[in-house]
């Protein structure tokens, strides 16, 4: 019984190694055009995209809360000189509102901050698992293609074969019918041939 060939570990080579976002590069959407994808190819380019939707939705909310804070907190600044009427009852409201907001923020923003922290090693992740399956399908079509190219590089071989013993055939006739032509031509001379010739047009 045969020795079973051991499958190859892509994982091992691919890991840790420096690979571009497959789904964000040219030359990966050139070798994996959309009907080339199967279905664990586009189940993991979708995954690589919602993480990367995620990360920059997660980086524009950072922004967006951290001026939303800054705003906050120069009003605060604004608002701190505090009287004893209803004014200065009405800011200190304000004043207790915009903490708690500020703290709730800053909740928001670091927890924020820690998911966007964690993103790219999930994102790298995945992108390893699409770079092994893409692997994967290459080698099984760079094998599929090999096997067509001896196919036909063997047809082609028999059929230039079979072409020069055409173009041997074609000459042997032409010559024969050359000499059948010539002979006749001289034995019976131009005026009879001529007469034949219109015959058998």
């Amino acid at each position: 019984m045969g020795k079973q060939k051991k499958k190859f570990d892509y994982n091992a080579v691919v890991k840790n190694k420096k690979i571009p976002i497959l789904t964000l590069d040219s030359r990966w959407h050139e070798v994996f055009p959309n009907e080339a994808k199967n279905a664990k190819i586009r189940e993991l380019e979708q995954r690589v995209n919602t993480l990367l939707k995620k990360q920059g939705k997660l980086v524009n909310d950072i922004k967006d809360m951290k001026k939303l804070k800054s705003s906050l907190l120069k009003d605060i600044v604004v608002n701190m000189d505090i009287g004893k009427d209803l004014l200065g009852k009405a800011k200190e409201k304000k004043l207790d509102k915009n903490k708690q907001f500020i703290k709730e923020l800053n909740d928001k923003i670091e927890k924020a901050m820690d998911e966007l922290s964690e993103i790219p090693y999930q994102i790298k992740e995945v992108n390893e698992e699409l770079m092994v399956e893409s692997m994967a399908v290459c080698y099984e079509r760079l094998n599929h293609n090999k096997t067509e190219l001896t196919k036909v590089a063997e047809w082609i071989t028999k059929i230039r074969e079979e072409l020069k013993e055409k173009i041997l055939l074609k000459q042997d006739l032409e010559e024969k019918n050359n000499l059948i032509y010539t002979n006749m031509h001289n034995l019976l001379g131009a005026e009879v041939m001529e007469i034949f010739d219109q015959e058998h047009k």
